[in-house]
């Protein structure tokens, strides 16, 4: 039988294909009802459901309506599907067929769109000996049989546009909702489908599909478990399902044992005795469909210990250059193993990344994976130094080796651009660091460097203490005293700003020695810079000044004018806390010409000083205007470590101005800041100030320090 054979008159009780004749059946008396049932504690998708019903709203009255629902496996699709469908059954009084596709599936492969048909023709009243043997004419039937007749067709699960696209009716009056792993960019490109990609619950709804399986009380008897709980299914329905029954099916059995199992067991713990029910099972059959090259894509970001990747960054895992790292991790995309954000980077969901995890210790052999972790590291490094260097562009120069012929490191411009690069990959960063830690000392001590900038510039302290941590344990016993005295330096320097003076001073003592020893008088002038804000830190304000003098005397030694003019200002930071404000304002002022030239940050910190002088010295309209310079310099360098500091310091000026309101809305400003950074005797110091508590005597010092 063929396609132009084909005739079916639908209000008929014949069916005339070329010369021979069918008993037929008057198909419009038969209303389909195919839907499997509602699913059952089904809760939330208020968000995907409303968009289900904008994107399924007709805007053209001669097209059939299409919508794609996409997401990973275990994410819903099909329940939100069923739940709107029997919620809307109204919209479609002709009925709603409905197919499971297998498009990725346990066994087997997935339904023929031929098969499909035939399925639907006989729903629809078609007698098996009516139904045409050739695949074209069983789909022209199946759109003249629903041909103005206002009905739902679900295609589930569905592998590809391909297979979809012959069970597509012709009529407007049809609606067509599509589930799929995989993107549909053809039905979208030329069907004009809209396109639903599910996100996993968040925890209040996570947490309400917990309580509708296992009740509210359960619950409340241990708030920590279900926490756990919650955070071990990472919002995807069928694990949160899995979960569920297993407690259900136990009812006495505490649910800290369940977050017991599942901490020990894995993503193996997420298995319910079938394959429908294994969260692992239900990974794999997404990525059995993948091809070779995209799967050896998803199990290289295994070896990656967080769920978020740039493309150059999979660039390098993968040895491949930047454009074809792209279209793969495009393809992973559309088979919903990966979601792309408006930064331009890759996610995967928690329990998609361990399953990773599990196929690169599988998949990947010890050799690939090595040179995987090598090209990583090689981009990551250099990246982070060229980064560095916009941030600190004169400070000394660390020279890496020379970076492979494959490694391409991704091109920063700006100050802006190295801040954005180093907050989206610091989780990476930070991996890397840890990993090199144990394999390759070399590696762990230049990320510490690299990253030290950001961190101070930052305020995240503790990361950058230890980060030094690691990196003088990775290099004990190295050969090198340049590189002995610069760690112990850095790691002088973080404990300083963490106050632990104690270990601090042991490490800047190594650290002097070693600069002595080697002839080193930049490094000695490094730490007599630190020393001195060590002794500012213990408001020895003496030894802090004596100090801040030496390292002039040193730099001056070196030809570094930038490196004399910021000791320099460091000297008349002291001589101002000290109270000898006219030698203060003029050291100030020796090193704003030069620090202004090559070093905005360091000119703000002048600017800062200045302001204090002035208002130490009742100059408080002078004072403002020198703080609110050194404010937008800050925040135009992303320095957001020191705009707490200032704005306390601004806050001061207004109150001696009689301004109270002002004052309390700038140190509110700094509350914010320093609890965020969580400084907590800096916001204790501006909440008493908030409060009414006044500092009669300058000992008791209600500054806050320079942090440099």
């Amino acid at each position: 039988m063929t396609h132009q054979h084909a005739v079916a008159v639908a209000g008929s009780t014949v069916v005339q294909v070329g010369g021979d004749l069918h008993v037929g059946v008057r198909v419009e008396d038969v209303v389909p009802r195919q839907l499997p049932a509602r699913p059952p504690h089904f809760v939330g998708r208020t968000n995907d459901l409303a968009a289900l019903d904008e994107a399924l709203r007709p805007d053209a009255a001669d097209t059939v309506v299409i919508a794609s629902v996409g997401g990973a496996g275990g994410i819903g699709k099909t329940c939100l599907v069923l739940h709107w469908a029997h919620g809307r059954s109204d919209r479609f009084p002709d009925g709603q067929l409905y197919v499971d596709l297998r498009g990725f599936a346990p066994e087997g492969e997935p339904l023929t769109a031929a098969t499909a048909a035939r399925g639907f023709l006989g729903t629809l009243g078609v007698p098996p000996a009516a139904i045409p043997v050739d695949e074209y004419a069983q789909a022209a039937l199946f759109r003249t049989l629903v041909a103005r007749r206002r009905m739902l067709v679900v295609l589930d699960n569905a592998a590809d546009s391909d297979q979809v696209t012959p069970l597509l009716p012709g009529s407007p009056t049809c609606t067509v909702v599509i589930t799929s792993r995989r993107r549909p960019s053809q039905l979208i490109n030329t069907a004009g489908a809209r396109h639903l990609v599910l996100d996993a619950l968040p925890d209040r709804e996570a947490r309400a599909l917990l309580a509708a399986r296992l009740g509210s009380a359960r619950l409340a008897c241990e708030p920590e478990a279900v926490h756990a709980l919650l955070r071990c299914c990472g919002g995807l329905p069928l694990a949160l399902s899995v979960v569920a029954g297993r407690a259900a099916a136990h009812p006495r059995l505490a649910l800290s044992t369940v977050v017991d199992e599942l901490h020990e067991a894995g993503l193996d713990g997420l298995e319910d005795g079938e394959p429908g029910t294994d969260v692992k099972a239900v990974l794999s059959w997404s990525y059995r469909a993948l091809d070779p090259r995209h799967a050896e894509m998803f199990a290289l970001l295994g070896l990656i210990l967080v769920t978020d990747v740039s493309v150059e960054a999979a660039a390098a895992l993968a040895g491949t250059p930047v454009r074809d790292a792209r279209t793969v991790l495009r393809g992973l995309e559309q088979s919903s193993l990966l979601t792309r954000d408006d930064a331009d980077r890759y996610h995967a969901h928690d329990l998609v990344h361990a399953f990773a995890e599990d196929r690169a210790r599988h998949d990947i052999t010890e050799p690939a994976r090595d040179g995987a972790w090598h090209r990583l590291t090689e981009f990551h490094t250099h990246t982070a130094h060229a980064a560095r260097r916009l941030l600190e562009p004169h400070d000394i120069y660390i020279e890496l080796p020379a970076p492979s012929r494959t490694c391409r490191p991704k091109p920063l411009s700006s100050r802006m651009e190295a801040l954005a690069w180093f907050a989206a990959e610091h989780r990476n960063l930070w991996h890397l660091l840890v990993v090199q830690y144990s394999s390759s000392p070399w590696a762990t001590w230049q990320l510490a460097w690299a990253m030290s900038a950001y961190h101070r510039l930052s305020g995240l302290l503790g990361d950058d203490l230890q980060a030094w941590v690691y990196a003088l344990g990775a290099t004990e016993g190295w050969p090198d005293p340049v590189v002995d005295a610069l760690v112990h330096r850095h790691l002088g320097h973080a404990y300083v700003q963490v106050g632990r003076f104690d270990e601090a001073r042991h490490h800047l003592g190594r650290a002097l020695h070693e600069a002595k020893r080697e002839d080193d008088i930049g490094s000695q002038g490094f730490v007599h810079r630190i020393v001195s804000v060590m002794y500012e830190y213990q408001e020895h304000l003496e030894p802090a000044y004596d100090h801040a003098r030496k390292a002039v005397e040193l730099f001056r030694r070196t030809g570094e004018p930038l490196w004399v003019a910021d000791a320099i200002n460091a000297a008349g930071w002291c001589a101002a806390l000290l109270g000898r404000f006219n030698e203060a304002e003029h050291l100030c002022w020796e090193a704003y010409p030069v620090l202004s030239h090559y070093d905005p940050r360091g000119a703000a910190d002048t600017l800062d000083t200045l302001g204090f002088i002035a208002h130490r010295t009742h100059r408080h309209h002078d004072a403002l205007e020198h703080f609110r310079s050194a404010l937008a310099l800050y925040q135009e360098l992303g320095d957001v470590y020191h705009v707490p500091d200032t704005l306390d310091r601004t806050g001061h000026v207004l109150h001696a101005l009689g301004r109270t309101d002002d004052a309390d809305r700038t140190w509110r400003q700094a509350l914010v800041l320093y609890r965020n950074q969580l400084r907590v005797a800096d916001a204790r110091r501006v909440r008493r100030q908030l409060e009414g508590g006044r500092f009669d005597r300058p000992s008791e010092h209600p500054w806050p320090h320079r942090r440099r």
